[in-house]
């Protein structure tokens, strides 16, 4: 009945629905001239199902499907349809390989313990396709495994031949791309530009097969970045590739779109389509902001490899990815290599630092081809850092919770008095802490500097640029990190200025800063506008994401949800002691995730002068449909945030208290809701109904709630943050 509802809401022709994103995606030539050269609409979004939780490729209600695969036979048809699928949004076509090709040897000299051999490969309708490769083959018998990679990761390669491989370097990569004659030479084909690069492996592989030094039946083929994405199409178009590496493919590779959007902080669609239009197929911009609706995701890609060996490689602060998206890609995965009877043939190598790679980390991507290849023995344990698994927490719970012993409260019977609201306040502080467990014990924390992040960790997470502002480096609560920014001359100056406590969204790879963003960012800008804010990581991310690896395991009866809460108490004490900051004038800001970390925080703490809140989640009670959104098992189960949610799947209504509460709760202070017109994890019309719960209770207060909608969809541009500053100025700012 919701999605019925919601559907007739919503439904809207092509045409607006063209015009609507149009509206809402910055300005983006290349896509506007594909638009108009193909007179392709959007696709019906109304007539395609809400997936909002990460569809695994085997599940039903896929492609038609009422059952889920169970059966290795069933997999090859359910592959060919992920394919079509990738191909139609994605990836774009490809043409059959060709059957023609030559190989001209342009020169052969021999170097210290190889030879070096440089070809030219040509191919397709009058042989007008053309690809340089170069290979490096060891000298002694072979025949030797293969160690494919693209120009620009030759380096690589060098560390392949010393270990035995015979390494097959092809120019298909930014510094040297010869898949533009591959356009010309197949001009009915829509392929993008990395599927064209994908499909020049092929062709390597149709000339190694040319080459008795090569063992066709071992090519590993691998590459970073955006060949790493590369990598992973190329498996997946070609069963000769028997291996497949890819290393921080982020965004378009490794990671689901559904888990990595801008509401991540992090490079989503809309982002690497505007900035790399001829990486993908044009249809892929089309779910900008609509990820739920996709019917392939990236982790699709992924499986398209199985049973063959994947190594998944990734840096814990890579800022093209995120450890938790990551971690989620080998859960949606693993279960087709298990079917197909290879369960330990993917797994994912952590690495230190950043988007960068070195020596070692080509070692052991040489280590997990031998592996493979059974030269030599290696370990590649799985590591799993983000707790993930509730059924394993449920057992080890301390104080589980029965929903028959909480009364069912359905949605809409707010309180009808002051008094009964004032009753129900008192409660919340209580029901709050059932879900969020007991903490354990804390001391107080005082002033001090020691541990505050080194110059090369601001570097790292992108702290460095301080945009012309003065930033306050501090240590608080329990052993942690804050940076305060303010405009030059506030920390010094002796004048108390207001202060904002900024909490981000969940972005693993960077923290409070966004790996990507559109425009200003946020902390940046209210900094900017008279504010000291103060910023710090939450736990599992940025600094703080291998601080969540056990968490359960240390503290059985608590939260993450929990100590996120302690961590920002403890910031609001810091805040209070700082020179610098009037102390009856100290806001809450939150984005995404953040605001649900901020709710919570209102029930037990009352020092904030008032709260602003950009994209919060609806109620757990109006939070019923996965589909829809994720339902509150988004919470409980897929971010382990608050696990003793779970206990109420199904049971929505009777939850100790419910968010519009905690919203409600911020009261006699000031609130400011920004909620935009799409947000595909809070619904417009499921939020004006909190709002409208939330609104009577400010009524009975007498108290300052504004709402305001934006005609955008979920991410924390200019256009989204500008409502946050100018109400915050109205408070008690300057005047910008």
């Amino acid at each position: 009945m919701l999605c019925l509802l919601l559907t007739a809401i919503m439904t809207a022709s092509p045409e607006q629905t063209l015009a609507e994103i149009r509206a809402t995606l910055p300005k983006n030539e290349s896509w506007e001239a594909w638009l108009q050269q193909s007179g392709e609409m959007p696709p019906d979004f109304d007539s395609i199902p809400s997936r909002a939780v990460l569809p695994g490729p085997l599940d039903a209600g896929r492609f038609g499907s009422e059952t889920p695969i169970t059966d290795p036979a069933q997999w090859p048809a359910r592959r060919a349809q992920i394919m079509q699928s990738l191909h139609h949004w994605i990836l774009g076509s490809i043409p059959p390989p060709p059957d023609n090709l030559i190989a001209d040897i342009v020169d052969e000299h021999e170097e210290s313990g190889a030879l070096v051999r440089n070809v030219v490969l040509k191919f397709g309708p009058e042989h007008a396709a053309s690809l340089r490769v170069e290979l490096l083959i060891p000298k002694g018998p072979g025949p030797f495994p293969v160690f494919m990679t693209q120009t620009n990761h030759r380096a690589w390669a060098l560390i392949a031949v010393r270990r035995g491989y015979l390494a097959c370097v092809y120019a298909g990569c930014d510094v040297a791309d010869d898949t533009d004659s591959f356009a010309d030479a197949y001009p009915k084909q829509d392929w993008s530009r990395l599927a064209r690069r994908a499909w020049a492996a092929g062709r390597c592989v149709d000339y190694l097969q040319m080459v008795p030094e090569a063992r066709t039946d071992q090519i590993a083929i691998t590459g970073h970045s955006r060949n790493g994405k590369m990598s992973l199409m190329a498996a997946a178009i070609d069963p000769r590739i028997a291996l497949v590496i890819s290393s921080s493919s982020g965004t378009g590779g490794v990671v689901s779109s559904r888990y990595h959007g801008e509401q991540h902080f992090a490079e989503g669609i809309e982002n690497i389509t505007r900035a790399f239009p001829d990486w993908f197929h044009p249809r892929f911009r089309f779910f900008a902001g609509r990820e739920d609706k996709l019917p392939v995701d990236l982790t699709d890609l992924v499986a398209m490899a199985a049973p063959r060996p994947c190594l998944i490689s990734t840096a814990i602060n890579d800022t093209v990815e995120s450890t938790w998206a990551i971690q989620q890609t080998l859960l949606a995965v693993r279960p087709v290599y298990q079917l197909l009877g290879a369960p330990d043939k993917i797994k994912i190598l952590w690495r230190p630092g950043g988007h960068e790679t070195w020596p070692t980390i080509i070692e052991r991507y040489v280590d997990w081809c031998d592996l493979q290849f059974g030269r030599a023995n290696y370990d590649f344990p799985d590591r799993f850092i983000h707790p993930y698994d509730w059924p394993a927490w449920a057992r080890t719970d301390p104080a589980p919770l029965d929903p028959d012993s909480f009364p069912a409260r359905p949605f809409g019977q707010t309180p009808a008095t002051l008094e009964e609201w004032q009753g129900r306040r008192a409660q919340l502080p209580g029901a709050v802490a059932a879900v969020l467990g007991t903490a354990p014990g804390a001391a107080h924390t005082g002033k001090g500097s020691y541990g505050v992040d080194a110059a090369h960790i601001d570097e790292l997470l992108g702290r460095a640029d301080t945009q012309g502002l003065e930033k306050d480096d501090i240590m608080f609560g329990e052993y942690l990190n804050a940076d305060v920014y303010a405009k030059k001359g506030t920390i010094k100056g002796g004048q108390k200025v207001p202060a904002i406590l900024w909490l981000h969204p969940w972005t693993c790879p960077s923290g409070f800063n966004p790996a990507y963003h559109r425009g200003s960012i946020a902390h940046l800008s209210f900094a900017k506008a008279g504010f000291a804010v103060f910023c710090y990581d939450q736990i599992g991310f940025g600094r703080r994401i291998e601080e969540v690896e056990g968490f359960y395991t240390r503290y059985p009866g608590w939260s993450l949800l929990g100590k996120m809460v302690r961590d920002a108490q403890a910031a609001l004490d810091a805040i209070g002691r700082l020179d610098y900051v009037d102390p009856q004038r100290v806001y809450v800001v939150g984005y995404s995730f953040g605001t649900l970390v901020a709710l919570h925080l209102a029930a037990v703490d009352n020092r904030p002068a008032g709260y602003a809140l950009a994209c919060p989640p609806i109620p757990y009670r109006l939070d019923t449909d996965p589909n829809l959104t994720g339902g509150i098992a988004r919470w409980s189960h897929l971010y382990m945030a608050a696990p003793r949610l779970g206990y109420f799947i199904g049971h929505e209504d009777r939850a100790p208290y419910d968010l519009d509460e905690l919203m409600a709760a911020v009261a006699p202070k000031p609130l400011l809701l920004v909620t935009p017109k799409l947000d595909r994890e809070a619904p417009l019309p499921l939020v004006e109904q909190a709002v409208g719960n939330v609104r009577r209770i400010y009524g009975l207060r007498q108290a300052s709630f504004t709402h305001s909608t934006t005609p955008t969809y979920n991410h924390f541009d200019p256009q989204n943050q500008q409502p946050i500053i100018e109400w915050l100025s109205s408070q008690a700012a300057p005047k910008l």
